[in-house]
C-alpha cells in the first residue's frame, strides 16, 4: 500500500506537509481554478511536471473531466466523452495509473453543515436528511431516474474500458456521498454494496474497478472489512479513500481518522488479505485551529494526523502478519 497526499494543482502548505512527512505519491485533485483542458497532452504534462519537480509522483487523477451531460444522456455529452477518452490516453502516456470518477449528477458531494464542532473544537462537515426533506425540490418528483444513470454508466464503460485497457489505466468508481437515493428528485446509483457488485458485473475487465471510500461504505451500514474482502477479491479495488463517519447516510458526521464507527485496523488487515498494493489517501479531515475552513474537509493539519495514524496501522498489521 502506498500512502499519498491529495493535492490541488495550486501549490499550498499541503504540498510541503506531504514532502516533510516523506510522502512521495500524490493524488491530483481538480481545484476551484478555471478548468484545465487536460485532454490536451501538453497541458496535462505541464500540470504533472509541477508535482514531479516538487518530489511527487502523481498516481491518481480525481474529478478533472466534466461528465455531467454524458451522465444525463444529453447530446452535449459526446464532447465530454471524447475529452474523457483523450484524458485516459494521456494518463497512460504519462504513467498516471488510476482515474477516480463518480456517477453523481446535479447534486454531488452534499452536506448540510460545514461548521459543526467536534468535542475538542475542530470543525467538521455533517449531513442531515431531515433538512433536505424540507427543500421544495424534494417534493417535485423524480427528475433523474436510476435506470437513466445505469444506462449511461453502461454506455460509458463500453467505450472507456477498452481505451483504459490499452493505456494501462484503471477506472475507479467513487460511491455517492452521501450514499442515499434520491436527493431532491435526483437518483443516485452507487449507494450500496450491491450496486458496486452490479458495477463490476457490467464489465468484467480488470480496468473496471472501485475507489473504496470507507466512510461512504460505513454510511451504507456495511460491514466495511467484509465489503473490502468481497469487492476486492479479484483485485478491482484500485484506490482507497481512508476516512470515517458517525451515523448513517441520512444523518452523518465526519470524524477524525480512528474516531468514527469503523474498526480502521481491521480495514487495513482486509486490504492486506486481498493483496491491495495501490494508493490510499487520507480523505476528509476536520479543520483545526488556525485554518480558514475555506475548503471544508480539505485543509492540511488534519492530514498530518491522518498520515501518522495510517502509517501506524499499516506497520502494526504488517508485524502481526509476520508473526
Amino acid at each position: 500500500m502506498k500512502i499519498a497526499m491529495c493535492l490541488e494543482p495550486a501549490m499550498s502548505p499541503k504540498w510541503h506537509y506531504g514532502r516533510e512527512m516523506c510522502v512521495e505519491d500524490a493524488v491530483a485533485l481538480r481545484d476551484q481554478t478555471p478548468d484545465v483542458p487536460i485532454w490536451d497532452l501538453q497541458t496535462l504534462a505541464r500540470s504533472m511536471k509541477a508535482f514531479e519537480d516538487f518530489g511527487y509522483k502523481v498516481r491518481v487523477l480525481e474529478g478533472w473531466v466534466p461528465m455531467e451531460n454524458f451522465k444525463l444522456g444529453k447530446p452535449e455529452g459526446e464532447q465530454e466523452m471524447q475529452q474523457m477518452l483523450a484524458t485516459i490516453e494521456n494518463m497512460g502516456a504519462l504513467g498516471i495509473e488510476t482515474l477516480c470518477y463518480s456517477w453523481m449528477v446535479i447534486h454531488g458531494w452534499m452536506r448540510t453543515s460545514v461548521t459543526e464542532r467536534l468535542p475538542g473544537g475542530a470543525l467538521t462537515t455533517s449531513y442531515d436528511h431531515s433538512i433536505i426533506e424540507k427543500d421544495p425540490r424534494s417534493h417535485q418528483g423524480i427528475i433523474v431516474s436510476e435506470d437513466q444513470l445505469w444506462t449511461t454508466l453502461e454506455a460509458f464503460l463500453k467505450r472507456a474500458v477498452p481505451v483504459a485497457e490499452k493505456a494501462g489505466v484503471k477506472l475507479a468508481m467513487h460511491p455517492d456521498d452521501p450514499p442515499l437515493s434520491p436527493i431532491m428528485g435526483v437518483s443516485r446509483i452507487m449507494s450500496s454494496v450491491s450496486s458496486f457488485e452490479r458495477l463490476l458485473k457490467l464489465n468484467d475487465s480488470p480496468a473496471n474497478g472501485i475507489t473504496f471510500c470507507q466512510a461512504n461504505f460505513a454510511a451504507m451500514d456495511a460491514d466495511v472489512p467484509a465489503a473490502i474482502r468481497n469487492l476486492g477479491k479479484d483485485g478491482r479495488i484500485h484506490f482507497v479513500h481512508f476516512r470515517d463517519v458517525e451515523g448513517d447516510a441520512r444523518n452523518l458526521r465526519e470524524t477524525f481518522h480512528g474516531m468514527g464507527k469503523t474498526d480502521m485496523y481491521e480495514t487495513i488487515k482486509a486490504y492486506m488479505d486481498i493483496g491491495f498494493d495501490g494508493v490510499m489517501r487520507p480523505d476528509h479531515a476536520p479543520v483545526m485551529y488556525g485554518e480558514p475552513n475555506a475548503n471544508p474537509g480539505y485543509e492540511g493539519l488534519g492530514r498530518i494526523y491522518a498520515i501518522g495514524y495510517m502509517r501506524g496501522l499499516i506497520e502494526a498489521a504488517a508485524k502481526e502478519r509476520a508473526r
